[in-house]
């Protein structure tokens, strides 16, 4: 593991003078980096399988208990395979992005693989404290890819914007992981997995940690930094904010979630600001008319709902919920690659200046269409599985408890609000397929020029990838089971499947589906009450006001001390 770890370092140093010297084909060499983690990771299936966990550790500083120790067990195999299998075909795909403009493309190459070790490294982490160092990493180099263009001003906000906020919640995140550790006496992940601390300091320990994994993770009040960091170029947004960066918080959720989900708050904090951005992203995601602020809402409302799952801490949900993080890096990753094409082939991503881009460009039309069903939950893809598997474990989990205690109102609350979540999804869904790739009366034929099959690749790769991993849910149930194993077994079944008969979760999803087209062919009366109901504050102006007053008073300290 630590090899891998060294080889993305030197990688990165090495990547601007590679790309100097070979231009940006470089790029599709130094995907051989990531590419080798996920051969790594393919070859311990079988150990993952069986429960083991693969641990390496390596002596750096005894005196503060910071070793460099790493361990993958079945939740780092299915974040490996996201992050550097993902960051590997976005590599490739940035070849054909940047065809046109490979002015800082050196610069881009050191810092993309830089931060895809940099996710590599906090996704193995054994210890609180290297993984603090990994996470924040990721901020300084995602900083440095959302600014990837000095020269706009959106850029260079938008990259502040996102350093101030994440970092804001990883200083919280530290002194959680501290006090974590000073009860526990170890900052071993798996020691305090397996003995946790308890008491008054751990609960306030732990809803400090939960709060850095919510800002990484762009959820409420945390989301807004999000949607403006869509400043950066296409590939960028496809590997942070789809598949690698924002899934952070979700991991470390996830990570912490079979020793520490019974503590005081875990629930109704995750709970509540997950249900809440599934729903604000998916109703703000309607009035975009940007292809890639709609997905980036999208995007910011599939977390809310990743984090109501993992949050939940029973076994059948935590299996949904990594099957759901898998399927969302697929059609994700998959959609903003197809926006990025469609931008280079017609010249923008405003829908309204879209029209018949389907019909000269079919492939991409298709690939588009069945990520964008796996996006709705519409069988025979992973989406489907995933999100019905989710919808069966909430509605044991309102019904009986299923072991979380979430029995009663507050369940059955969720389970509505993640039904309303769902139809938003459909509905945007919608929204973006006819946007970018349907006939228009009113709007002239775009001219969309051909693509080349190198560019076509990646989404075609992921969105097939989305049909396999569908009628593979037998295989990704024995992968995926040892972590879910780590919670209370409860009444509920614990498989994924494609079929699971005629039952409460296939009913949910079909209301679900019927909402979200209902959504979608009255999107005149939607964007009418959308128009209607303008919130005068939001947490956008909220950071904007700090700030400002944050340099405010640093001009009059500045002033009254000198």
């Amino acid at each position: 593991m630590l090899a891998l770890l060294l080889a993305h370092l030197v990688a990165a140093v090495g990547a601007p003078a590679l790309v100097r010297a070979f231009g940006r084909w470089a790029l599709s060499l130094l995907a051989l980096v990531p590419g080798a983690a996920v051969v790594w990771s393919l070859a311990s299936t079988g150990p993952v399988t069986g429960a083991a966990v693969r641990t390496e550790v390596v002596s750096w500083v005894p005196a503060l208990g910071l070793d460099l120790a790493f361990a993958m067990g079945s939740l780092q195999w299915v974040m490996v395979l996201v992050v550097a299998g993902i960051g590997a075909t976005v590599l490739v795909y940035s070849a054909w992005y940047f065809a046109d403009d490979e002015t800082r493309l050196p610069a881009f190459a050191g810092h993309f693989v830089a931060f895809a070790g940099a996710m590599l490294g906090l996704v193995l982490a054994d210890n609180l404290l290297l993984l603090y160092v990994f996470w924040e990493l990721t901020t300084v180099f995602s900083y440095l890819l959302i600014g990837h263009d000095p020269t706009r001003r959106a850029s260079r906000v938008a990259a502040l914007q996102a350093l101030v906020v994440t970092t804001f919640g990883g200083l919280a995140m530290l002194v959680g992981i501290l006090v974590t550790g000073a009860q526990a006496g170890t900052f071993r992940i798996r020691e305090l997995l397996a003995h946790p601390p308890s008491g008054p300091a751990v609960t306030v320990a732990v809803v400090l940690m939960l709060l850095g994994a919510m800002s990484k993770s762009a959820i409420v009040p945390f989301h807004f930094w999000l949607p403006a960091a869509m400043a950066a170029p296409t590939p960028v947004s496809t590997y942070l904010h789809a598949a690698s960066m924002v899934k952070a918080g979700v991991y470390l959720v996830a990570l912490l979630g079979p020793g520490f989900s019974q503590v005081p708050g875990w629930h109704g904090l995750l709970l509540t600001l997950g249900l809440s951005t599934m729903l604000l992203g998916g109703w703000r995601a309607l009035r975009q008319f940007d292809l890639k602020l709609l997905l980036a809402y999208g995007t910011v409302s599939q977390l809310g709902f990743l984090l109501v799952v993992v949050a939940v801490g029973t076994r059948a949900a935590a299996l949904a919920g990594l099957a759901m993080l898998a399927a969302h890096a697929l059609f994700k990753a998959t959609l903003f690659m197809v926006v990025g094409i469609v931008d280079r082939r017609t010249g923008t991503r405003d829908l309204r200046k879209l029209s018949g881009v389907g019909r000269s460009a079919p492939v991409l039309a298709g690939t588009a269409l069945v990520a964008g069903a796996s996006m709705a939950g519409i069988p025979p893809l992973a989406g489907f599985v995933a999100k019905e598997s989710a919808l069966g474990a909430l509605f044991d989990v309102a019904g009986e408890g299923d072991g979380s205690g979430i029995a009663g109102p507050a369940g059955w609350l969720i389970v509505v609000g993640v039904v309303l979540g769902s139809a938003l999804t459909v509905a945007y869904t919608s929204r973006f397929l006819w946007g970018a790739f349907a006939v228009k009366a009113t709007v002239s034929r775009s001219r969309a020029a051909p693509a080349p099959v190198g560019f076509l690749a990646a989404p075609v790769l992921f969105a097939g990838s989305s049909v396999v991993l569908g009628f593979l849910g037998h295989a990704e149930t024995a992968v995926l089971m040892p972590y879910a194993e780590g919670f209370r077994a409860g009444g509920s079944p614990s498989e994924l499947t494609l079929w699971h008969g005629f039952g409460p979760a296939l009913a949910l999803s079909a209301v679900s589906l019927g909402l979200g087209l209902l959504l979608s062919w009255q999107h005149g009366a939607v964007t009418a009450l959308q128009c209607a109901v303008i919130w005068r504050r939001s947490a956008e102006h909220a950071y904007v006001r700090l700030i400002h007053l944050l340099d405010r008073a640093a001009v009059e300290v500045n002033g009254l001390t000198q």
